[in-house]
């Protein structure tokens, strides 16, 4: 009798426990749609601004203040370990620091072996709250190719390559900053990550071990460091989102093809947003037959920073142009060379598109002429 009321007893609870656990899965289920959050980048919906919240982003945006506060302290020689190198390094902490939208800026310190021994390499990286699971990130690189003096005799700039991206990636933190500041508290699961990559460019002559020496150690490094703190199964490659890239940008009229159909959908949204702000007049120099952005334009693949990252899994959108600036790898690759209207509209562009991917909508008087 004894043992038979225990069997029952202890059968009942196996249920009981059972239940229970059963409830709390299907509560979990209806709380994340069943969706790990690894995999919500897949199904991420971005907002579309109206009017009124796009020329409210934009009224910030000063080209002529990212041309003096930006992009001309980044015009040195900046091979890496040079002082130029070490300059713009403090430019970049310095400029994200002291914005008041609470950016937290690190190091990646390391040596590597190049064909004319040891350097060092620092590679920075801004991240706007470093507590969200899932990142959109916004790379380029900072390092100038280098050229020997006893070969040339001449600095070299490298303005579109890649001066330019770095200066763009800063006037957008810069224009954004409240809305950014903003973004953090309406959605916490979603950041905005910003890396500036030191070696890019081959030392002597393109191979799989000259070049792309920050990129491949900071791939290699995020694949190991867990993410969240503490996860087990998880690393910080898995919180990328979309890993968009900027590369030789500051030539007239640029043209950016499709290198990868995972991705396409979003360089489509870069063309919708052109197309969007020509009809606002919101474009300098941009006539109906200038688009900048062609998805339906297949391009081949381009050894970049994003490279270490592709073979990782992480899903890429390369914003290069194709072709080359003419100026590319040439002492011409200079501040006289550069156009400011394509500048001008590609900052407009890119920080409309982060503000869309990021759910930021900024604050403006409601309008009932506001477009939906």
């Amino acid at each position: 009798m004894w043992r038979r009321t225990m069997t029952e007893r202890s059968h009942t609870a196996s249920i009981t426990r059972l239940f229970n656990a059963v409830a709390v899965w299907v509560t979990f289920i209806q709380c994340t749609n069943g969706i790990p959050w690894t995999q919500e980048k897949f199904r991420h919906q971005a907002v579309t601004l109206t009017q009124n919240e796009t020329l409210t982003a934009l009224s910030h945006s000063d080209v002529e203040q990212m041309w003096q506060t930006y992009l001309r302290p980044l015009l040195v020689t900046r091979y890496p370990g040079s002082a130029g190198s070490h300059a713009v390094q403090e430019l970049i902490k310095t400029s994200l620091t002291s914005l008041g939208a609470g950016w937290e800026v690190m190091e990646d310190r390391f040596i590597s072996q190049t064909p004319y021994g040891t350097l060092p390499f620092t590679n920075v990286i801004a991240t706007l709250n470093p507590s969200a699971k899932r990142r959109l990130v916004l790379a380029c690189h900072y390092d100038s190719k280098y050229y020997p003096p006893q070969w040339h005799g001449r600095e070299f700039q490298g303005a579109t390559d890649s001066a330019v991206p770095c200066a763009m990636m800063l006037e957008l933190a810069q224009a954004l900053k409240e809305e950014l500041k903003a973004q953090k508290s309406s959605s916490p699961n979603l950041t905005l990550q910003l890396i500036f990559f030191d070696g890019e460019e081959a030392l002597f002559q393109w191979t799989s071990t000259d070049s792309l020496y920050g990129s491949r150690h900071l791939a290699q490094k995020m694949a190991n460091t867990p993410h969240p703190p503490g996860a087990t199964n998880t690393n910080q490659l898995h919180g990328i989102d979309l890993f968009v890239l900027l590369d030789l940008l500051g030539a007239p009229t640029p043209s950016f093809g499709n290198q990868f159909p995972s991705t396409v959908h979003w360089l489509s949204r870069l063309q919708n947003i052109e197309q969007r702000l020509h009809s606002m007049n919101q474009l300098v120099d941009h006539p109906n037959s200038v688009q900048y952005f062609w998805p339906d334009r297949p391009v081949g693949q381009i050894q970049d920073d994003h490279i270490p990252f592709l073979n990782r899994g992480v899903r890429v959108l390369h914003l290069i142009p194709s072709p080359f600036p003419s100026v590319w790898h040439t002492f011409d690759d200079n501040e006289q060379n550069l156009d400011r209207s394509a500048i001008q509209n590609l900052n407009k562009i890119l920080q409309i598109f982060v503000l869309e991917y990021l759910n930021a909508r900024p604050a403006t008087p409601s309008s009932p002429q506001d477009d939906l």
